[in-house]
């Protein structure tokens, strides 16, 4: 479980790692779109934030060129291979860094593994037609995610009996498909999509009680990064939510997780750190 085969490059998960957030797109819920606006000018920009990222501790890259923000609507195969393929080719060429891929389609999936992706991340569990095929044939690490719904439906009334419980028993599912289709085991992790068809208080369930995801015996990725669950706390806007993400960076340490994906990595890497070190202690 240490350690995850990521292509040509390895990630080791005996402590947690930081995951840079890479979006390539123009409706991005966190950021507008503001780096990508301009076609032209967004592989630059792409490199150099994500270099920027690589020098503030991230272990990896994530990069993501569909918005799944609530109320998104899916963009075309095309377009989101004309995002991400051009900024994977330079990052993977210039930069020393695990690269993961932010999406559910199948060829782009292929694409990316041939062009030296190191993790395939899906939030919608390879549920896509041919989305799990795909993966297998790569023999990259799967990050599989819960999601209630869809990214247009998903905040419409979610409902739950036991959030922990169903999230639990989701992706336990997710894991034995997986297997079953030939992915090892120790190349899985499991995203219990903070954000994705969850109400304030489910997050807060979910993340009260991350530990219980440890019971599946596979890397545990946290994603709190800016997301609504703190803004409706906290009554923030996105660009305001550091300081309420960096406890549920805290927290999510102190509870297992081993993944950690953020926009600010340099606080998210000073805060895992600053965590990890007391642990160490309480032991």
């Amino acid at each position: 479980m240490a350690i995850l085969k990521c292509g040509a490059r390895q990630l080791d998960l005996s402590s947690t790692q930081v995951m840079g957030i890479l979006n390539v797109t123009p409706d991005s819920f966190s950021d507008g779109g503001q780096l990508y606006s301009n076609q032209s000018l967004s592989i630059d920009h792409a490199l150099r934030h994500a270099e920027q990222m690589v020098a503030e501790g991230a272990a990896v890259i994530d990069i993501g060129g569909e918005s799944t923000r609530p109320g998104a609507e899916p963009v075309s195969l095309q377009e989101e291979m004309d995002r991400v393929l051009p900024v994977l080719e330079r990052l993977s060429a210039q930069v020393d860094v695990v690269t993961s891929i932010d999406t559910s389609s199948p060829e782009l999936m292929r694409a990316a593994a041939s062009l030296g992706a190191g993790i395939l991340n899906d939030v919608r569990a390879l549920g896509r037609e041919g989305a799990l095929d795909a993966a297998v044939s790569s023999g990259l690490p799967v990050c599989v995610m819960h999601m209630q719904g869809s990214p247009a439906t998903m905040q419409r009334a979610p409902s739950y009996a036991d959030v922990v419980a169903e999230v639990q028993d989701f992706l336990a599912q997710q894991i034995a498909r997986c297997v079953e289709a030939g992915i090892e085991r120790t190349q899985l992790i499991v995203d219990p999509g903070f954000g994705f068809g969850k109400t304030l208080e489910h997050n807060l369930q979910l993340l009260n009680r991350l530990d219980r995801l440890l019971e599946l015996g596979v890397p545990v990725l946290s994603g709190t990064s800016r997301k609504s669950m703190i803004g409706n706390l906290l009554d923030r806007e996105p660009d305001q939510r550091l300081a309420g993400g960096l406890a549920t960076v805290a927290l999510a340490v102190e509870r297992g997780a081993r993944i950690i994906r953020v926009h600010d990595v340099a606080a998210a890497v000073d805060c895992v750190r600053m965590t990890e070190a007391v642990l160490r202690e309480k032991a």
